[in-house]
């Protein structure tokens, strides 16, 4: 089954020609079934770029879906037109009294900033105090996380002597856990930030259920029971050539930025990067909605039951 997103949307025309099934708003209508509610927080500065990479995941599963796009309102976005937002963006006020089957919420570059000096922390807490009573699961990438772990569970972050970016070997951690069934032992991830979670402060959490972690990269993905809210520190939903754009931004600031680990043939930046982490993106997404959204949530989802 599809992903179902507005007629117009620029990912729309990105997607049907890599042959993602995507449905219109015109033809799911004459559909009798429930598509599943999920609800995109999208801090990314790069938005078109991150709406399509989520759709293209969420797009490949059997399931159909129905994706609504999140600004926060505390802050403009600045590198997208506004008629993009005003078209395809909804606020926080206009949803929050309705009810998501899943929701995810995004990175955003404001990672060596305390978290109570981001400029629209206040209206994020409210969000993820919501998404307790108002969402099935909570997906949560790299920045995202973080203040999520911080908000719910006093987690802090640390600054690292350097910025992390590349693409990571990871090794599973719980094969019991749904959300790796089908995973190899091990398997490669992207990374881009500059600051990390510790493991133990993770462990001391009783609620928190470490699945994967990397050596190089620290915990990779973390869960609570029951799959309610997931933590993902890295970006497996990057493109082939996002930490490339990432890495020649930083090299044009003349910030001096390492070269990507394992992302470049040989680390030659003249070299095309070669995508090595697209299978266990779309795993992890698939198993995402399928065990831990679509299988448990409940047909009127207004039954959901607070956290």
């Amino acid at each position: 089954m599809p992903i179902r997103i507005p007629n117009d949307l620029p990912a729309t025309k990105t997607l049907a020609e890599e042959n993602i099934f995507v449905m219109t708003e015109t033809r799911a209508m004459t559909q009798d079934i429930r598509p599943l509610q999920v609800l995109l927080l999208n801090l990314m500065p790069t938005k078109i770029e991150t709406e399509t990479q989520l759709a293209r995941l969420l797009g490949n599963t059997p399931l159909q879906v129905e994706l609504e796009l999140m600004q926060t309102a505390s802050h403009e976005a600045k590198n997208v037109p506004a008629e993009h937002m005003f078209k395809f963006y909804t606020t926080f006020d206009q949803v929050k009294d309705r009810y998501f089957d899943g929701m995810i919420i995004t990175g955003a570059p404001v990672e060596k900033m305390e978290f109570e000096n981001v400029e629209y922390w206040n209206e994020l807490c409210e969000i993820m105090e919501w998404t307790k009573t108002h969402v099935h699961s909570t997906f949560h990438i790299c920045w995202g996380a973080q203040a999520a772990l911080y908000y719910h569970y006093g987690i802090p972050k640390y600054l690292l002597p350097e910025k992390l970016s590349g693409i990571y070997e990871h090794r599973v951690e719980r094969r019991s856990s749904m959300l790796l069934r089908g995973f190899d032992d091990v398997f490669l991830a992207p990374h881009s930030r500059h600051t990390t979670i510790r493991r133990g402060d993770v462990e001391k959490c009783d609620k928190l259920r470490i699945l994967a972690s990397s050596e190089q990269a620290g915990v990779y993905i973390m869960m609570t029971d029951g799959g309610r809210q997931v933590f993902i520190t890295g970006h497996s939903e990057y493109d082939a050539d996002t930490l490339q754009k990432e890495y020649l931004r930083d090299k044009g600031q003349g910030l001096d930025p390492h070269v990507p680990e394992r992302y470049f043939p040989n680390d030659d930046d003249t070299l095309s990067p070669r995508v090595s982490w697209r299978a266990h993106a779309n795993l992890l997404y698939q198993n995402w909605l399928n065990y831990y959204v679509y299988q448990t949530t409940p047909y009127d989802i207004s039954d959901i039951k607070p956290l």
